[in-house]
């Protein structure tokens, strides 16, 4: 695993290392919780939010020749 540029992160690093197995794995628990709680608090996203979307990309289609490509294309 390659070593990270944030010095911070490389000595939070070392003090985790040098405590025990039990506290490791508590401080884990911990940080784990505290990521849960911070996903938790993100708003729910629906996809209706998409409706619409690109429908500009569309406006200048003329769909029945479209269609007759699309299907054309099927056969070979």
């Amino acid at each position: 695993m390659s070593e990270t540029l944030n010095p911070q992160y490389n000595e939070v690093k070392r003090s985790v290392q040098a405590l025990g197995a039990a506290d490791q794995l508590r401080l884990i628990a911990e940080i784990v919780g505290q990521l849960r709680g911070e996903l938790e608090r993100q708003p729910v996203r629906s996809l209706l939010e998409l409706q619409g979307l690109g429908k500009g990309l569309w406006q200048a289609v003329d769909v029945d020749e479209y269609l007759h490509r699309e299907r054309s294309s099927w056969n070979g």
